[in-house]
């Protein structure tokens, strides 16, 4: 029977080498919500993750993804929108307003293509 884990002959027995292998990352926001995610609805994949050690790894991934995703969207729809500098100086209010609506638009988006997929 062939096994993933590594052992140590301590004495007459082997005992299994159970240090973690996955660098142990800190997980933002986006990563914590994906892994709440899975913990609920595929808990399968979750519990496989978690116990192969990749989890860490996993969470990590999508949370640069996700960063990453959000960050582009934001510039790009700010752009798209024609929200500027400028009317930031002009109009705060507005400027506040409409670069909410783009953080929730971006948020949607990426909860809809990384988070809960």
């Amino acid at each position: 029977m062939k096994t993933e884990f590594d052992y140590t002959l301590v004495g007459d027995v082997y005992l299994p080498n159970l240090i973690s292998t996955d660098t142990n990352y800190e997980i933002g926001i986006w990563g914590q919500m994906h892994r709440d995610y899975l913990k609920e609805f595929h808990k399968v994949r979750y519990y496989n993750l978690l116990t192969s050690d990749k989890l860490n790894s996993h969470l990590h991934d999508v949370d640069v993804r996700a960063k990453k995703m959000y960050d582009n969207l934001v510039n790009q729809l700010a752009e798209k929108q024609g929200i500027t500098e400028q009317l930031k100086a002009e109009n705060q209010m507005l400027w506040v307003q409409r670069m909410n609506n783009i953080a929730n638009q971006a948020r949607e988006i990426i909860n809809n293509e990384i988070i809960f997929k």
